[in-house]
Order: C-alpha cells, then sequence, then structure tokens
C-alpha cells in the first residue's frame, strides 16, 4: 500500500477504541514534531510512557548530585537537559547559581579531559540513562581504568525497558499496542520484546522516526490488534537486527547488573535498572538506595502522565505554573517529555 493509503485508513478508522503507547523520548518529540495525532482517527489514541529518561529520574538522585557539587573540589559533569530536574528542594542549575560546581558537557568522554587537566579536583559523572546509554558509559569505565585515572566517579540511573513496560501492565495502564523504542532496539534486538508480547498479549512495533516510519508502525499495530497478533514486528529494519548485539551485551554484563530501581512517578520496580558490579564499587558515587520519591509540588501528575492514566492537560499546572521555563515536574523539562511535547503543541 502507498503511504497516503495508510494515512486515509489511520485518518477514518472507525473500529473499537485503540490506545497505543510510544515508550521512548525520541518517538514522543517525533511524533509531536511530524503532528502524527492530528492524521489520526478520534478512535486512535497516543499515549507518551516513560521512555524519557531524564523524566523517570528520581528526585533522590538529583539531591544526591546536588549533595555532591557544593562538596568541596567536587564537580558534577552532566548533559544540559538534567540542569533543570526538579529534586525535592531545588533542581542542579540553582544549586550552581548558589556555588555549586556543575560542568555541562556533550559526550560522556568530555569528563575525561576535565579530569586530565585537574587531577587534584574529583568528578561525578551523571550517568542517566536506558539501554542505549548503558553501552557508552561501559567505555568510559574501560578508559577510567586502562589509564588508571583516580578521580572519576559515577552516579548511575540506568534503567532496562522491559521491567518498566511489565509495571504498566500489571498496574492497569490500559495499552492495546506499544511502539517499541527504536533506538533501544537498535542496541537490544527487536526480539527483545518477545517475552513481553507473549506474556501480556500484546503486539509491539518497532519504529524509526521519520513520519512516515511512524505511519507505517501505527498501521501495522492497528492491523495486529485487529488480528489479535500478540507478536513484534519490526519496521525499522535498516537500523534494527530481530538479535542482541553480544559484544555489547558482553561489555554491560562485565560492569553491571540487575537490580531494583526507582522510576519517577511509580516507584521501584524490580530488576528494572542497572548497578555497577561490587568489583567496580570505587568507581560509584552512591548510586545505590537512591529510592525515595519526593515531588517538588504535589499536585505533580507526572506519574500518571507516564503511566497513561493521564494526559498532560490533566494537571493543573500543566501551562500555568509548570512551562519549559519553570517546569515543576521532570515530564516538562526534556525536549523528550510528553508535556514538554504537548505544550509545543499547544502553544
Amino acid at each position: 500500500m502507498e503511504i497516503e493509503q495508510l494515512v486515509d485508513y489511520l485518518k477514518n478508522y472507525s473500529g473499537p477504541k485503540i490506545r497505543l503507547m510510544e515508550v521512548c523520548g525520541s518517538h514522543t518529540h517525533a511524533i509531536a514534531k511530524h503532528g502524527i495525532r492530528g492524521i489520526l482517527s478520534p478512535q486512535i489514541e497516543l499515549l507518551s510512557g516513560p521512555g524519557c529518561p531524564v523524566c523517570v529520574t528520581p528526585t533522590a538522585y538529583i539531591d544526591r548530585l546536588i549533595e555532591l557539587c557544593l562538596q568541596d573540589n567536587t564537580t558534577v559533569v552532566t548533559f544540559g537537559d538534567l540542569l533543570r530536574v526538579p529534586g525535592s528542594k531545588e533542581s542542579l542549575s540553582e544549586a550552581k547559581g548558589r556555588g555549586g560546581s556543575v560542568e555541562m558537557v556533550y559526550s560522556p568522554m568530555d569528563v575525561l579531559g576535565l579530569a586530565g587537566n585537574h587531577p587534584d579536583s574529583q568528578y561525578v559523572f551523571a550517568a542517566v540513562g536506558f539501554e542505549t546509554t548503558a553501552p557508552v558509559y561501559t567505555l568510559l569505565l574501560d578508559n577510567i581504568i586502562q589509564n588508571d585515572i583516580q578521580n572519576i566517579k559515577l552516579l548511575t540511573a540506568l534503567k532496562t525497558m522491559p521491567g518498566a513496560i511489565s509495571y504498566l501492565c500489571d498496574n492497569g495502564a490500559l495499552i492495546d499496542g506499544f511502539i517499541a523504542p527504536g533506538h533501544v532496539s537498535a542496541v537490544t534486538g527487536s526480539d527483545y520484546f518477545n517475552n513481553l508480547a507473549a506474556k501480556y498479549h500484546i503486539p509491539f512495533a518497532v519504529s524509526g522516526f521519520g513520519a512516515k516510519e511512524l505511519v507505517i508502525a501505527i498501521y501495522g499495530l492497528i492491523k495486529m490488534i485487529e488480528a489479535k497478533e500478540a507478536t513484534v514486528k519490526n519496521f525499522y529494519t535498516s537500523v534494527v537486527e530481530s538479535q542482541k548485539n553480544d559484544k555489547i551485551e558482553s561489555q554491560l554484563n562485565k560492569y553491571f547488573e540487575q537490580a531494583d530501581v526507582v522510576w519517577r512517578g511509580m516507584g521501584a520496580i524490580p530488576n528494572s535498572g542497572l548497578l555497577l558490579k561490587k568489583d567496580y564499587a570505587r568507581y560509584d558515587a552512591g548510586s545505590a538506595g537512591l529510592d525515595d520519591d519526593n515531588k517538588k509540588n504535589k499536585a505533580c501528575r507526572c506519574g500518571e502522565i507516564l503511566m497513561g492514566k493521564a494526559k498532560p492537560s490533566d494537571c493543573p499546572l500543566f501551562g500555568k505554573v509548570c512551562t519549559p521555563m519553570s517546569p515543576e515536574g521532570a515530564c516538562m523539562v526534556s525536549e523528550e517529555g510528553s508535556c514538554f511535547n504537548a505544550y509545543l503543541v499547544k502553544s
């Protein structure tokens, strides 16, 4: 079928209500950018799940970074989108404004140069991410160990998708199909989601990030739902293979082990995160035990939004006291956040 025919089908779909969820922040951004919701029938609802790593980073993690950056001779090194994420009292950006030492970088490897230029200072890299980013931190650790660098540690907030998807399905998130994360699948392979599809009798469609790719994946999901096919189909074959990358998995298993970790707004999810193994504890800046999830503003509904139980517009803070310039919740901070993208569309 031509793409125009697929768009026409999705626009005029009149069957039972279908709720689809993307669990990739880049998909959330792409769906908003390309106006995908605007071409869908009212019977097809797209929901944004916990696919933005910054959005699901708990307040205790931010508080720990703030504590570290305010210590003598210690600098926190991070990507820019983490700077404004609210902790229990303030953000990293606010802590920097009152004297905290914080450096923004574009690559984890940039911390090597900072540490080399200032051997008497301690550097803590804020290692946040999913399966896509975790392998990069193994390469950073390789460099640290091989070069016997003594002044770099990692504070990790690394999460894996299957645990979160299981949590959604087990806790009342009424989802008929998932748009599987393209970047994660490029690392793990599309078969990574087979067990989830079988366990919950729900289809997954691996998608790219262009408008045409998303339309094809959404159409494919609708057809799978209509045929009652609880399988995983890969619509991103130019990048994603079915099997995992053994070299990457070996690197991850070398440094990390599965652990129960907290997802902002959802609480602790069993075996849904990665922590450094005990053999590498000397490179850890205190990642374990960051298990509280106090919200700066109790009216924030980020948790419900991440689970597909509420839309950004349902939050009483959305677009009022909570905007990209003054975020109250993590979903409004990142360009991959559901509230951030809903705000852009609204504006």
